[in-house]
C-alpha cells in the first residue's frame, strides 16, 4: 500500500483546494487549544495565585494559592461559554451558510466534511485536532516564558497573543467558497456547480463534476422525499441513532481524562512535587502535537474503527499504569514512572481518540439534518468538558470538601477508556472511503456496527430518485431494488427491440 495516502485511480480532478480550505477551517481549533493551554500555565503561576487567592497558602511552594471552588469556575466558564454557541450554530449555519455562519461562530466540522474527497476526508476533518494540539503548544511555550514575571504581564501577555490567531481565521473565512452541498440544500445549482469546480479545480462543464453534483442533487432530493429533518425527527430512526453515537464519542473523548492534562497538568504536576512542571507541561504538549500526525495518516490507511480501538487500549493500560504507580509510591523515581505513561497515554489519544472523535461525528449524519446534528453533538462535547474542569479540583485536591483522589483519579479516566472500546466495538460503523451520500446507504442496508467492515456501495441516487416519485414509506434498499429493475427492464426492452429490428 505504501506509506503516502494515494489518490484513488477513480478520483477525477485536484484535491488540492479542498485540502487546504479544511486545513485553514481547521486553524479554529487553534484557538480552542491555545485557549485551554494558556488556563493550565496561569493556574500555576506564582503572581496570578497570589494575586488573585483569598490567602491559602500551598505547602509545596510555599505560595498563595486559589481555592478548588474558584479553579473550578475559572476553568469551567469556557466550556459553559461554548456549549450553548454550539447548539446555536446549527440554526446559523442553515440559514446563512457554512461560510458566514463559520465567520459567526467557528462552525467547523460541517464545512471540513462538506468540502473534502471522500478518500482524504478523514484527514483534512482530523486536521482540527491537530489545530488544537499545536495551539496548545503555543500557549505552553508563551506560559513557560512569562511564568516567572512577577507583574500582571505573566497572565496578561498570554491572553493577549489569543487577538492574532483570531484575526487570521476570520480574514481567511472571508475568502472561502460556500459548500456544494449547502448550495444544493438552498436551491442554488449554479452556484453549487461552480463552488464544486473550484474545489476540484476542473471545468464547470467537465463530466465528472457534473456527474458528482447529480449526486449531491438526487441525495438531497431523496431525503427531501422522505421529510425534513426538524429537531424532533433527528431524534428517531437512523438519524436518531447516529445522533446518539456521535454524541457518545464526544462524550467519550472527554471522559477520557485529556482535558484533565491540559487544563489541571501543570498544577497536577506540581502539586505532585514533580520539578519544572512547566517544562513538563510543555514535553506533553510537543508529544501531543507530533503524535497527531500518524494519526492523520493511519485514520484513512487503518479505519476509524481499527484506530479508535487500539488507541482506547492504549490509553486505558497507560491510564491504569500512572495511577498504579501513583498511588503506590511516592518518590522521584515514581514520579519519572508517573510522567512517562502520561506522555504515552498523550501518544495514543493523540493518534486515535484526538482527531478520530471528530471525523466519525463529521461522516455520521446526511445532509437534511448535518448541521442541527453536528451541533448536539459539539455542544455533547463541551458540556462533558464543562463538567470534567467543573468537578475535577474538587475531585483531586485536598482540603475541606474535596476527595483528594490525586494520582487515584486515572483509575476513573482509566475505566471509562475501556467502555470506550467496547462502545468502539459495538456501535461506531466504518466508513472510511465512503462518500458523504454512501454512509446514509451504510446505515440503511447494515444493521450492526461490526458488521460494517468491508461494506461496499451499490446505491445510485440518480437511479433511486427516478424511481422514488411520491413514495415516502419505502425504505433505500426497496427503492434500489425497484431501481435495478427498472434498469434490467429497459436494458431487455433494448435488445428485443434490436431483435426486432435483425428479423425485419
Amino acid at each position: 500500500m505504501g506509506f503516502a495516502i494515494k489518490k484513488p485511480a477513480d478520483a477525477t480532478g485536484s484535491a488540492m483546494p479542498a485540502i487546504v480550505i479544511g486545513l485553514f477551517v481547521a486553524f479554529g481549533g487553534v484557538l480552542f487549544g491555545y485557549d485551554t493551554g494558556t488556563i493550565s500555565g496561569i493556574l500555576a503561576m506564582k503572581y496570578w495565585r497570589s494575586l488573585f487567592s483569598t490567602g491559602y497558602v500551598n505547602p509545596t511552594d510555599h505560595f498563595a494559592d486559589v481555592t478548588s471552588s474558584q479553579s473550578s469556575m475559572i476553568v469551567s466558564l469556557l466550556s459553559a461559554g461554548t456549549f450553548f454557541g454550539a447548539l446555536g450554530a446549527a440554526p446559523i449555519a442553515d440559514k446563512f451558510g457554512r461560510r458566514l455562519g463559520m465567520i459567526i461562530e467557528s462552525f467547523v466540522f460541517v464545512f471540513g466534511s462538506e468540502t473534502a474527497p471522500k478518500w482524504i476526508r478523514g484527514t483534512i476533518v482530523g486536521a482540527y485536532q491537530l489545530a488544537i494540539t499545536f495551539g496548545l503548544l503555543l500557549a505552553a511555550i508563551v506560559n513557560n516564558a512569562t511564568k516567572d514575571r512577577m507583574d500582571t504581564g505573566c497572565y496578561r501577555i498570554p491572553v493577549a497573543v489569543q487577538f492574532a490567531w483570531a484575526i487570521i481565521l476570520v480574514t481567511g473565512m472571508i475568502m472561502l467558497p460556500e459548500t456544494p452541498r449547502f448550495l444544493i440544500k438552498q436551491d442554488r445549482h449554479e452556484e453549487a456547480l461552480k463552488s464544486l469546480a473550484r474545489l476540484r479545480r476542473m471545468d464547470i462543464n467537465d463530466a465528472t463534476v457534473v456527474a458528482e453534483l447529480s449526486e449531491i442533487q438526487a441525495n438531497h432530493e431523496f431525503e427531501m422525499r422522505l421529510g425534513n429533518a426538524s429537531y424532533i425527527e433527528i431524534f428517531k430512526g437512523s438519524i436518531g441513532k447516529r445522533l446518539a453515537t456521535g454524541c457518545a464519542v464526544q462524550a467519550l473523548q472527554q471522559l477520557t481524562g485529556v482535558n484533565f492534562i491540559f487544563y489541571y497538568g501543570t498544577t497536577f504536576f506540581q502539586n505532585s512535587g514533580i520539578q519544572n512542571s512547566f517544562v513538563i507541561t510543555l514535553i506533553t504538549n510537543i508529544i501531543n502535537v507530533v503524535s497527531t500526525f500518524p494519526g492523520l495518516y493511519m485514520v484513512e490507511k487503518w479505519g476509524r474503527r481499527p484506530l479508535l480501538l487500539f488507541g482506547a487500549i492504549g490509553m486505558c493500560v497507560s491510564q491504569l499504569i500512572v495511577a498504579i504507580v501513583g498511588t503506590a509510591a511516592s518518590s522521584a523515581v515514581a514520579n519519572n514512572v508517573l510522567i512517562a505513561f502520561v506522555c504515552v497515554y498523550i501518544f495514543f489519544f493523540a493518534c486515535s481518540w484526538g482527531p478520530v472523535a471528530w471525523v466519525v461525528t463529521g461522516e455520521l449524519f446526511p445532509l437534511k439534518a448535518r448541521a442541527k446534528c453536528l451541533s448536539i453533538t459539539t455542544a455533547t462535547n463541551w458540556l462533558l468538558n464543562w463538567a470534567i474542569a467543573y468537578a475535577t479540583p474538587y475531585m483531586v485536591n485536598s482540603g475541606p470538601g474535596n476527595a483528594n483522589l490525586q494520582s487515584k483519579v486515572f483509575f476513573i479516566w482509566g475505566g471509562f477508556c475501556f467502555i470506550c472500546a467496547i462502545f468502539v466495538y459495538t456501535c461506531i460503523y466504518e466508513t472510511k472511503g465512503l462518500s458523504l451520500e454512501q454512509v446514509d446507504e451504510l446505515y440503511a442496508k447494515v444493521p450492526v456496527a461490526w458488521k460494517s467492515v468491508g461494506f461496499v456501495p451499490s446505491v445510485h441516487y440518480t437511479d433511486v430518485r427516478d424511481v422514488a416519485g411520491d413514495i415516502k414509506a419505502g425504505t433505500l434498499t426497496q427503492l434500489e431494488s425497484e431501481a435495478n429493475e427498472k434498469r434490467s427492464g429497459e436494458h431487455a426492452t433494448h435488445h428485443e427491440s434490436i431483435a426486432t429490428k435483425m428479423e425485419v
